[in-house]
C-alpha cells in the first residue's frame, strides 16, 4: 500500500510523533487532537477498515495495548475513550485501520 499515509509511517518513510512501537503496531499522536492526549494505534500491516480485520491475534495485540499506553500518558487513572470509525458514515478517514485513544479531559457525550 504504497499510497496509504499510515502504512508510510509504519514503515518510517514518514517520521510522526510515535509514543510506542514493536513489531505489530505503531502509536503516534494526532496532528488534528480532540483531546489533550489523542494517540492513534495502527497495525504495521495494511488493513483498510475494521471490516477487513480477521486476525484475532493482531485484534488481541491492538486492544491490549491501549491500557498500557494509557497509562504510560497518564490518563488511565481518570478514564479515556477508545474509537474506532469504520468507512465513510463512520467517520473514517485514513483507509487503514486505526485506534483514537482520547484523554486528559473529561469527554462528552454523545461524541458526534
Amino acid at each position: 500500500m504504497t499510497e496509504c499515509l499510515f502504512c508510510k509511517m509504519a514503515s518510517g518513510e514518514i517520521k510522526p510523533d510515535v509514543v510506542f512501537e514493536n513489531e505489530y503496531l505503531l502509536a503516534f499522536r494526532d496532528i488534528n487532537p480532540r483531546a489533550p492526549v489523542h494517540i492513534l494505534i495502527i497495525p504495521k500491516q495494511h488493513v483498510a477498515t475494521l471490516n477487513d480485520l480477521e486476525d484475532a491475534t493482531l485484534a488481541g495485540k491492538l486492544l491490549q495495548i491501549v491500557p498500557a499506553i494509557a497509562k504510560q500518558q497518564g490518563i488511565a487513572p481518570d478514564g479515556y475513550r477508545t474509537v474506532i470509525n469504520c468507512n465513510s458514515n463512520g467517520g473514517q478517514e485514513v483507509y487503514h485501520l486505526h485506534i483514537h485513544l482520547l484523554g486528559g479531559r473529561k469527554l462528552s457525550w454523545p461524541p458526534g
